[in-house]
Order: structure tokens, then C-alpha cells, then sequence
């Protein structure tokens, strides 16, 4: 495997001997256009490397379903877990049943736009409906990571995806509980075993996944917080840990005074129930596992949400809705909304702003009521 640059014009190319095909004709992969002989040579670099390591894919004959998985086989290694899970799903499942057989290098806006209308019409597995404009969205991006990837390797001279818009999202209506819907709810589940990992749900608003993924060395009871430090995600069915997606995610939250009594309470119960069982690895250290030890199934914890939904007659909403409900409720009470976004671990404020905009109007209320009686004093409140 050999390559070389050369200057052409006022630009610089480099050309990669990629052996024969099976014909015994030459295989060459060209490309130029660089200003610098430096930048050619960097180019070339990354060409051989990627001819070493099985990542690139000549464009000739080569098919959509032929490039996506050297592709994934590129990419995957430098993926979270989740992540390398779901683009292989949605792949597999929605992207190459209908593109598979395309050759890359005729693949356009036209097949994207089709891509899109069929997954919407009929994208269902059981091919009895359309899937919703969210999961084509996200189809969408995947498909464009991969083409965006194929113009950088120079197997493509643009992104026919980036050329398509994606169906537009329609994001339907926060749906979160008032706070004595909140209680009713706590009322409800008093007496379950798992009563301290639903509070903390309710009371911090903390993700499934950094519920689930809590480990005791991470609880600091004499200060009244816990620190969040890892996750825990369903892959095909199986648990894995990984850090927290970003910088933000990895926080200190502080708890009420009740819900540290609450997780104490699980702890010494949690003792407890590990006395009566042999041979429990304690080495995963988390606080919200089955009696023997195992770490919880996350799809089964919202499952068991929803049963408890419908025994207690309540109205419905998601578990991760009740991430919504406490970050409405603190906002509701008048806690800074900064607050309440460092609590969540979103990437800045606007977020929180933009996510809770329905609350948003009470607090403008509030703020200028409170500042009406702070210059005015009770000229203002008697107005009122």
C-alpha cells in the first residue's frame, strides 16, 4: 500500500494505490484541492490509516449497506455503550431494509425523501402504521452522521442527507403532576420496598438512569446531598454503567432532611435483607438493587411505575415526567431557576427556561408583585 502528493496548478493532490480489483485493473483513490503541500500529506495520512485499518470503502460498487457497516465498525469503538446499541438498531431496523441495496455513490435527496416518507407511513416492525417524527428525526441524524463521515473519507462530494429536511417535530404538552397529585403518589407507595429511590425521583428530579445507577459511597448523609457520578443504561437487555453524558450532568444535589431519613431507612432495610442471602457481590455498591443484589432493569422500573399509576388511579404521565413535575414544583415555589437548572444537570439555564416556559409567566407575575411591595410596601398590597 503506497501513496504519494504532488502539486497540480496552485493546489496539491494525493493519490493511494489500493491494489487490484478483480479484473487485475489498478485500484487508485485520488483526491486534491489542498492549499498545502502539509495539508495533502496529513490528508494522505489519514487515508493510508484508514486503508490499514479496514475503515475505508472504495465508492465504486460499493452499497449503502456495505459502507454503514465499515462505518459502524469505525465509529462503534469510540461510542457509549447506549449509543452504539441504538445506531446499529436503528440501522438495521428502519435505515437499511429500504436503502441497503443502494449504491453509495447514487444515493440522493430523493432516496432520503422516500427513506423519510416510508418510515413515517409505515415504519412500524409489524409494517401496521407509521412511526412517530421523532424516531425518523433521529433516524435522520444517524443516516447523515454516516454520509456526513463517507464526504469526509472522500467516498462522497456531498451529504445528499443535509439536503432533505427532516419531518417536522411537533412536541406534544408537558404533562406533569400538581403537587398533591405528588403526594397522593408518595401516599401510594409508603409501604414499598423501594419507597426512597421513587422520593428521590420526586424530590431531585435525578434521571432514571442516575437513580438506577447511585452507588452508597456517593451519599453523603451527614451532609445531606449525593453526588452523581454514574449512570446506569439498558443495552439489548443487559446493564451497563458509563459516566454521565456531560460536565453539567456530573453534580452535587442537596436532599431534605426527609429524604435522607428515607434512604437510611433503605440502607438499614437493605442490610437486612443481604443477612438472610449468601454470596452477594457488594462490589457494585448501589443503592437501588433487587433483594439478591442485582442491579435494577431500568425498562422494569418504569413498567413498574406505570402498574402503580393504575392501581392508585392517578392520572398518567411517564416516569421521566416526574423529572418535570419536581422541576415545575421548585420552580412554582419560588426556587431561582438556576437552582433548579443545576439541580437537573442541564447545560445552561436557557434550557431549564425554555423546557419549564409554562411556569415561567407565575414567576414574572411573582417578580413584579414582589418588587411592587418592596418599593411601595403596603400601598401596593392594599391595591391589590
Amino acid at each position: 500500500m503506497r501513496g504519494s502528493v504532488f502539486k497540480r496548478g496552485k493546489t496539491w493532490s494525493y493519490v493511494v494505490s489500493l491494489g487490484q480489483d478483480g479484473q487485475g485493473r489498478k485500484r487508485q483513490k485520488w483526491k486534491g484541492g489542498f492549499a498545502t503541500r502539509r495539508a495533502a500529506e496529513d490528508a494522505l495520512t489519514e487515508m493510508l490509516e484508514r486503508v490499514r485499518t479496514g475503515a475505508y470503502v472504495h465508492p465504486g460498487r460499493t452499497t449503502v449497506g456495505e459502507f454503514t457497516d465499515e462505518w459502524l465498525k469505525a465509529v462503534v469503538p469510540g461510542l457509549r455503550p447506549s449509543t452504539a446499541a441504538s445506531y446499529t438498531d436503528v440501522l438495521n431496523r428502519l435505515v437499511l431494509p429500504r436503502l441497503a441495496g443502494v449504491r453509495l455513490s447514487q444515493l440522493g435527496p430523493r432516496h432520503i425523501s422516500e427513506l423519510h416518507t416510508s418510515l413515517l407511513t409505515s415504519g412500524r416492525q409489524s409494517g401496521k402504521g407509521g412511526l412517530s417524527p421523532r424516531s425518523v428525526i433521529y433516524a435522520h441524524r444517524i443516516l447523515s452522521h454516516a454520509l456526513s463521515d463517507a464526504v469526509r473519507w472522500g467516498l462522497l462530494p456531498r451529504n445528499p442527507a443535509a439536503l432533505v429536511d427532516p419531518p417536522r417535530l411537533v412536541t406534544p404538552e408537558m404533562q406533569v403532576w400538581s403537587s398533591s397529585e405528588a403526594r397522593q403518589f408518595l401516599d401510594a407507595v409508603s409501604d414499598d420496598r423501594l419507597y426512597a429511590m421513587w422520593l428521590l425521583f420526586v424530590m431531585t428530579g435525578m434521571r432514571r438512569g442516575e437513580v438506577l445507577g447511585l452507588r452508597w459511597k456517593d451519599v453523603d448523609f451527614a451532609g445531606g446531598r449525593l453526588a452523581i457520578r454514574q449512570t446506569l443504561v439498558e443495552v439489548s437487555y443487559q446493564t451497563h454503567f458509563s459516566e454521565p453524558k456531560t460536565k453539567r450532568s456530573r453534580r452535587t444535589v442537596s436532599l431534605d432532611a426527609g429524604t435522607v431519613t428515607a434512604l437510611a431507612e433503605h440502607r438499614d432495610r437493605q442490610k437486612a435483607e443481604r443477612l438472610m442471602l449468601e454470596g452477594i457481590d457488594e462490589s457494585l455498591d448501589l443503592v437501588f438493587t433487587h433483594p439478591d443484589g442485582r442491579p435494577l432493569q431500568p425498562q422494569n422500573v418504569s413498567q413498574s411505575f406505570g402498574n402503580i399509576i393504575r392501581r392508585t388511579g392517578l392520572r398518567t404521565i411517564r416516569l421521566h415526567d416526574l423529572r418535570h413535575t419536581s422541576a415545575t414544583l421548585a420552580l412554582q415555589a419560588g426556587i431561582h431557576p438556576k437552582v433548579v437548572s443545576e439541580r437537573l444537570g442541564h447545560s445552561s439555564i436557557a434550557i431549564t427556561l425554555d423546557t419549564y416556559s409554562h411556569v415561567v409567566p407565575g414567576l414574572h407575575e411573582a417578580a413584579a408583585s414582589e418588587l411592587a411591595s418592596l418599593i411601595f410596601g403596603d400601598v401596593a398590597e392594599s391595591s391589590c
